[in-house]
């Protein structure tokens, strides 16, 4: 594995958005990151946000934002590669991420442990403050890292998706799901039998609380809580759900 910086933009405050490397087998993987100025002297969380098939890192990074939401945090945004969709694009002319640990041999969560370690290497990391989301194929993704690198995670909030054959893999974390009520592809018959075998697996409360428009928290005693926003939209994600995802991601570490 070998890493090298293409772009680098400081910002006025000190913090940088960098375009960053990496060679992972025989492929070369790149993510856009922004690093706050504070985070090689004191601990830093850190949010991986992975895009839906098709998307980009560039679009991704843009779309949440989450650099203004959490100035204190790292957002590495990665680039997936092209990847035939279990959905759409069967020949997999377009990036996107792998469907379950061991699948195209891993290359996805050889990826994310590059990046972590670079992470680790360079910067002063809150190791109780690591956070993973996505979008659809990229939320998918975001279930695959939850079953094969839970311990690293202190949360999850995926979009637009479901891993039921995952299920067996997963343990009590907190998790917030975004779901659309008229969501066409990822149907939401399948993302609600995923959340709630989620929430049994965290043994949440049966009664929620209102947490956020359109967002509802239901308890644990384990402190693993589950938060579901369930919108009227389809399948796109709403851009209000990304102070929802900051205020969960921020009231977690790992214990």
């Amino acid at each position: 594995m070998f890493l090298f910086v293409s772009l680098a933009v400081k910002a006025n405050n000190g913090d940088s958005v960098k375009v960053m490397h990496w060679r992972v087998g025989d492929a070369d993987r790149e993510a856009m990151i922004y690093i706050p100025a504070g985070a090689t002297s004191k601990p830093t969380p850190i949010i991986f946000v992975f895009h839906g098939h098709g998307g980009t890192m560039q679009n991704m990074f843009r779309a949440r934002g989450f650099d203004k939401l959490w100035p204190e945090a790292i957002i590495i945004a990665p680039q997936g590669l092209n990847t035939p969709g279990q959905l759409t694009d069967p020949a997999g002319k377009l990036p996107g991420w792998q469907k379950a640990p061991g699948d195209m041999g891993d290359r996805d969560l050889l990826f994310f442990d590059a990046m972590l370690k670079t992470m680790r290497k360079d910067y002063k990391i809150d190791d109780k403050r690591i956070y993973a989301t996505g979008h659809s194929n990229g939320g998918g993704f975001t279930y695959v890292l939850w079953a094969a690198r839970g311990d690293v995670l202190a949360a999850v909030a995926p979009s637009s998706a479901a891993a039921l054959r995952l299920l067996p893999d997963l343990k009590p974390m907190p998790m917030l799901h975004i779901m659309g009520e008229k969501d066409p592809l990822v149907k939401p018959i399948w993302q609600k039998m995923m959340y709630e075998k989620v929430m049994k697996i965290n043994s949440c409360s049966a009664t929620g609380q209102p947490y956020a428009p359109q967002a509802t928290l239901y308890p644990s005693p384990t402190g693993t809580p589950v938060v579901l926003y369930i919108h009227p939209g389809g399948h796109q994600y709403p851009q209000e759900a990304n102070e929802v995802v900051i205020k969960f991601f921020k009231s977690m570490a790992k214990r």
